[in-house]
């Protein structure tokens, strides 16, 4: 459960959290500040070239402001060249008062970024951001925005991944509509731009939220990222069809598949035939507000689900792969007769698979100091893990590096129709 989910539940319904929950919502801030404070820069257009190697070249990706006059842009391909500096791309965003250019260049591995931002400064750009860029950058832009349309097409949970990709290094939150249906406020239909702030209309009502303090967006990129969203509005609701079929160790099988609120009825029904012990692991509160959760859980604006079902069509466990602003989270409950047969792991394994797919760099697991079988399923991994304790709330971070197989070792065997 995050904890942006978390707050806004409360918000929306005008509840006081008790003495668990905020105990739980004091120490998960904690941990966060911490980790951010002890959490490398990002990286910034200062930051100095990898040790040369003769011959060798680097990929810069670079924006500067020129002047909109005739021989404004032949001024800066003229200095570049003088450094030895290829342009392999060149992108144009109009604005009122000049044109941002967007550059992806190669340029010979011993200059560094201070070494072309200052040609480009000599020869009339103002406003110049430069970091390293790699192989994915050659895709050139009409191609990489009809690949990430296409995604978003066939699954809704892309939509905030493709605005990331898109849109380079930014920060996405989704805001829930009002309770009773009601558009958010503040947003007109047609979304807004303030410098290095998006706001889009969410298809259900909401707010999507766009931040990038290190570069401000164009115009440009606001329509691109507005038609992202106008394509989910349009399609509606929808997940991939795939599911997997495994067989138990004691011969019973069940469906492990893709799930998204139209399933909110079915997990509620779940919830109810847990007990309040599994609800309490789960959710770190009062039991009866779990179900409060299920709609912002399920919705694809943060993230994706996965539900696993038995052959007569019961649902009776659920992992989370949740979107957390620069971080992700997983989260799984498992109905009690079916805890420790395996289901919990194969969730989890497929969850994680699901992040190295989506480029995560870590997931987080916040859960208690006695919740062995979350624990116990982490290690099960066997990824490097970090722990952080706070008054008996566990964030277990586990580093994502080589791809994640879900074989059906513990379960048996699996087909995918």
């Amino acid at each position: 459960m995050t904890r942006k989910v978390t707050e806004a539940t409360h918000s929306n319904n005008n509840c006081r959290p008790d003495t668990t929950m905020r105990r739980f919502t004091t120490a998960f801030r904690a941990w966060r500040t911490r980790r951010h404070e002890n959490a490398p820069p990002p990286d910034h257009t200062e930051s100095p070239a990898p040790e040369p190697v003769p011959g060798a070249s680097t990929l810069w990706r670079m924006r500067t402001t020129v002047r909109d006059e005739p021989g404004s842009l032949a001024a800066l391909c003229t200095a570049l060249s003088g450094q030895r500096v290829d342009i392999l791309s060149l992108q144009t965003h109009p604005l009122a008062d000049g044109t941002v250019d967007e550059f992806l260049l190669r340029a010979p591995g011993e200059l560094p970024a201070s070494g072309i931002a200052t040609a480009v400064r000599t020869a009339g750009g103002t406003d110049t951001w430069i970091e390293r860029a790699d192989a994915h950058d050659l895709v050139d832009a009409p191609t990489r925005v009809l690949g990430l349309a296409a995604r978003t097409a066939l699954d809704a949970a892309e939509l905030p991944l493709a605005l990331r990709q898109l849109l380079g290094r930014c920060t996405i939150r989704s805001q829930p509509a009002p309770a009773g249906g009601d558009r958010a406020p503040g947003v007109p239909v047609e979304g807004a731009l303030d410098g290095t702030v998006l706001r889009l209309r969410a298809p259900e009502g909401g707010v999507i939220t766009v931040e990038r303090p290190h570069l401000p967006f164009t115009p440009t990129e606001f329509a691109r990222a507005r038609a992202l969203v106008e394509l989910d509005t349009r399609l509606g609701p929808r997940v991939p069809h795939g599911r997997d079929v495994l067989t138990l160790a004691e011969g019973a099988d069940i469906t492990v598949r893709r799930a998204d609120t139209r399933d909110l009825e079915p997990a509620r029904a779940m919830h109810e035939r847990c007990s309040d012990r599994t609800l309490r692991l789960r959710y770190h509160g009062p039991v009866g507000d779990a179900d409060r959760y299920l709609n912002h859980l399920l919705s694809p604006r943060f993230g994706r689900t996965l539900a696993v079902q038995t052959a007569s069509g019961r649902v009776v466990g659920l992992g989370h792969l949740l979107w957390d602003g620069d971080e992700t989270e997983v989260a799984l409950i498992v109905e009690d007769a079916w805890q420790r047969r395996g289901v919990g792991a194969e969730l989890l394994r497929r969850l994680v698979a699901m992040a190295v797919d989506a480029g995560c760099g870590s997931v987080y697991a916040v859960t208690q100091a006695s919740n062995t079988g979350m624990v116990a399923a982490m290690r099960g991994l066997g990824l490097p893990l970090d722990y952080q304790v706070e008054e008996g709330t566990l964030v277990i971070t586990a580093r994502l590096g080589e791809r994640v197989a879900s074989p059906a070792g513990e379960l048996g065997s699996a087909s995918a129709p």
